[in-house]
């Protein structure tokens, strides 16, 4: 049980802070045009990492039709 609790206090705003990363990730990658879902797992993999590769990738270009 002691160690639900340590969870509770220490790990759980880890957990947190790698989510939110997550989500706008997800948010920043629809904004260039690609795949959100797709960036938001690799976020929950690389986390910061992620968000590195996503900002300095040039926004895709939609198509014609």
């Amino acid at each position: 049980m002691d160690q639900v609790a340590t969870f509770a206090t220490q790990g759980a705003p880890y957990f947190v802070g790698w989510g939110t990363l997550a989500l706008l990730n997800a948010g920043i990658a629809q904004g260039k045009n690609r795949s959100g879902l797709g960036w938001f797992l690799l976020s929950l993999l690389l986390g910061p990492v992620a968000t590195l590769v996503l900002v300095l990738l040039p926004k895709l270009r939609q198509s014609l039709f």
